[in-house]
């Protein structure tokens, strides 16, 4: 009998690393769900939107359904993984990524002037991921028992978790969530429920090509070695078929050192170095079990 097609849901996937990542995983037979804000291209804001993701995604064969979700809200998060359980009946695959870029982040500032709007990456980037990943464990905990396929949540991280990076709310919303993977992993082993956190490098997203336009003498050079939004997504869709999974849940992996594991390249021809050696190495947690 051959197996279900993939069920997949993408969240923050009108533009950026949501984007790249559900058109890395969009392939002939999968159903790929994805979530934002923004349903139709605004002209005042960055350019991307739902409507453009799904025509993207198609065009490579999937089916993709998009969600107007404002991740700020649960029960707006809630109803969507309700539809997934209605329409599908399972989800193999989550991957979290919306997350709210406030004002002034990159601001060479200290914490205090910037303005207490910073911690909307706490709650968009980091509550959001738990919430969501709440109501995503609960489809795949059941369709497990049922078929004993492995599932995955997967939460989209960066070095800001380790080292200074843009401050304190980006800092610790990152930590956060790369903990959020050895945690949610313990939970979720008897239910072959996997959960990691990815660390992805610089990327060329519209935002971070707006900035390499405006200010090319200061940023010109970060080109040369960023990621493409779709590399990451290559990276998740090579762990998620690798059958080794469990043996990897709960750890923070770096996107770049997988792909060189998986023999991954960029969609650019390139092979995106590790930043590692420049932002220090994730801090995998204690294997210790307090319940």
């Amino acid at each position: 009998m051959s197996q279900a097609p993939l069920i997949i849901a993408v969240t923050g996937a009108s533009r950026g690393a949501g984007k790249g990542i559900a058109l890395a995983l969009a392939k002939p037979g999968r159903v790929i769900y994805i979530s934002a804000r923004t349903q139709q291209a605004n002209s005042h804001d960055l350019p991307g939107s739902l409507a453009e993701t799904v025509a993207a995604i198609e065009a490579r064969g999937a089916s993709a359904k998009a969600v107007v979700v404002d991740h700020n809200h649960d029960a707006e998060v809630a109803a969507m993984f309700q539809r997934i359980q209605a329409e599908q009946g399972r989800l193999d695959l989550l991957v979290n990524n919306a997350c709210a870029i406030p004002e002034g982040l990159t601001d060479k500032k200290p914490f205090w002037q910037k303005g207490l709007q910073q911690l909307d990456i706490l709650q968009v980037g980091m509550r959001s991921h738990y919430v969501a990943s709440y109501y995503a464990a609960q489809i795949m905990a059941e369709q497990t028992a049922i078929d004993g396929r492995n599932t995955l949540i997967v939460h989209t991280s960066s070095a800001g978790g380790r080292c200074y990076m843009h401050g304190p709310a980006y800092g610790g919303g990152k930590a956060a969530v790369d903990k959020f993977a050895n945690d949610m992993a313990i939970d979720g082993k008897p239910y072959g429920i996997a959960c990691l956190s990815i660390w992805m490098g610089l990327l060329l997203t519209e935002r971070t090509q707006r900035l390499l336009n405006e200010q090319p003498e200061q940023y010109g050079g970060m080109a040369a070695i960023a990621e493409t939004p779709e590399f990451t997504g290559l990276v998740i869709d090579a762990l998620f078929h690798d059958p080794a999974l469990m043996q990897k849940s709960g750890q923070i992996l770096v996107a770049a050192e997988q792909a060189l594991h998986y023999g991954i390249v960029d969609i650019n021809g390139k092979q995106p170095p590790s930043p590692c050696d420049f932002l220090g190495h994730p801090a995998q947690a204690n294997p210790a079990v307090v319940e």
